[in-house]
């Protein structure tokens, strides 16, 4: 037996595990609670308040352990203690002695919380409100660049010539398939249009391709760590999970014949490295020998320090087992819901049928204008990379004054950073340093199994000076964690 792919070896084992896995959940829930005004016991309460309002937390449903969550939160016990006192007195808990604390039966419920609620923390914090907390969570350029304004007022032109068209398009509009096509001709492996879906955002691509290939209980290969969009689009379609330290682990697993298997060959998310040719080459056969579906998530892909952009893993084998995902979100804009999925025509025909039934297709006008951007994708993706390697730049060298314990992998390309705690527990810590108004990932988010807990991703997608007071805060809350002294007072945070 198995949760999350760690096998348990004894039934006190699996409590721990059960416990800790329900432990995590709950905090990721509590998002960010402590980055409010105010004591942290009425934050927390706040927060549990309004989980419990909204269904979240059901009617007699047990609440963690004071002590378990009061370390899982690096704040006192006492503040757990003081906040489910409060929540008792508003009649919202219960608590007894032996039996611990949990939801009143008859606490107020408007809304019951669908079964598939987000817990992934980035996808939280994208939930969130805007607040003052420095957005170390998610990474995307955080402006549209000119280029896609220009490419909306290009399309709207011909949006005015369109006739005999209904605008429903489940496989693509057929210009962005061609130019998509043609992109991935120029780059050395052939392509039709029919070999080409449109998506909305890559996200979607993998919501589709989950959809197509997983069904409960299936096995996913992905790499630890990986991106955790991924990861939930593989959950929600109740996959198992097995995961792979390196390529050579991962190619191995593949003999093993799982359902999908889930790479980020090219400025992989979220330590920013690139994968060799010749080992591409390598995963690229194992894959057709194997007979496994292998997506290649090249989002990043366009974004290497280098200049050149590697093939993708389908460039090395014409085998219909090689799938590769891409989108637009990184290189111009996370507001342009453009993505696709290059893969063999009856499985793109598939999946066609698969979009008709949420969608129907994407917006018109955002493909044309999508169409016009790729033209000019050589020139978007030079200047993006150029200003992310500066930023990468000064993020290490910020890193390495303010925070010299920490071990930081400079990246190859990408938009983050992959940092290991030189003690502690990184969930723990990314809790602090919410107090200090600066939102952090935790490593547990990106490994399926549970692991990576004393890592750490940072983007360096932000200004310079954004980088520097987001590293002065996570700096101050590291003294604050780590007990080596208390942090001075913090200017307004620069956004």
């Amino acid at each position: 037996m198995s949760v999350h792919g760690v096998v348990l070896q004894s039934q006190s084992g699996r409590n721990w595990l059960i416990m800790r896995s329900n432990l995590d959940d709950f905090a990721i829930r509590l998002g960010r609670w402590s980055s409010g005004r105010g004591p942290l016991y009425l934050l927390l309460a706040a927060k549990i308040r309004t989980l419990i309002d909204d269904g979240e937390l059901p009617a007699g449903g047990p609440l963690p352990p004071e002590r378990a969550l009061a370390r899982r939160l690096a704040v006192g016990r006492g503040t757990v203690v003081a906040a489910y006192e409060r929540l008792q007195e508003e009649g919202r808990v219960t608590r007894r002695q032996g039996s611990g604390t949990r939801v009143a039966p008859a606490a107020p419920s408007a809304v019951r919380a669908p079964a598939g609620a987000v817990a992934n923390p980035l996808l939280a914090h994208l939930l969130d409100a805007p607040d003052d907390v420095a957005p170390l969570s998610c990474v995307a350029p955080d402006a549209p660049p000119p280029a896609l304004t220009e490419a909306y007022g290009r399309a709207l032109a011909e949006l005015a010539a369109v006739r005999h068209d209904i605008g429903y398009h489940p496989a693509g509009h057929p210009v962005l398939r061609e130019a998509l096509a043609a992109r991935y001709r120029a780059r050395g492996v052939p392509t039709s249009p029919e070999e080409i879906i449109v998506t909305n955002g890559a996200q979607q691509a993998l919501t589709l391709l989950a959809g197509l290939f997983l069904s409960p209980g299936d096995t996913v290969l992905t790499e630890a760590p990986t991106y955790p969009g991924a990861l939930e689009a593989f959950r929600e379609a109740s996959a198992r999970f097995r995961t792979a330290a390196d390529a050579a682990e991962f190619g191995a697993a593949l003999a093993d014949r799982p359902a999908l298997g889930y790479l980020i060959p090219t400025g992989h998310n979220p330590t920013g490295s690139v994968m060799p040719p010749l080992v591409r080459r390598r995963l690229a056969a194992l894959a057709a020998e194997h007979d496994v579906p292998v997506v290649d998530d090249e989002v990043p892909a366009e974004l290497c320090f280098s200049g050149e952009t590697p093939p993708p893993l389908c460039a090395f084998h014409p085998g219909e087992r090689l799938i590769t995902i891409g989108s637009l979100s990184k290189i111009v804009w996370g507001g342009l819901r453009v993505g696709w999925i290059r893969a063999a025509a009856p499985l793109v025909v598939r999946l066609a049928r698969l979009r008709a039934i949420g969608d129907l297709g994407g917006d018109v006008l955002s493909q044309l204008a999508a169409a016009h951007l790729l033209t000019r994708l050589d020139e978007l993706r030079r200047d993006r990379a150029a200003v992310l390697r500066r930023r990468h730049d000064h993020l290490l060298a910020e890193l390495a004054r303010a925070l010299p314990s920490w071990t930081v992998a400079p990246a190859l390309g990408g938009q983050t950073v992959w940092v290991r705690l030189p003690h502690g527990d990184a969930d723990a810590f990314a809790q602090v340093a919410l107090r200090h108004r600066v939102a952090v990932p935790s490593g547990r988010s990106f490994d399926p199994s549970g692991g990576h807990g004393d890592c750490l991703r940072l983007p360096f997608v932000l200004p310079e000076r954004e980088l520097t007071d987001a590293v002065d805060r996570l700096a101050a809350a590291w003294h604050d964690y780590d007990g080596t002294g208390r942090s001075a007072a913090l200017r307004p945070l620069v956004l």
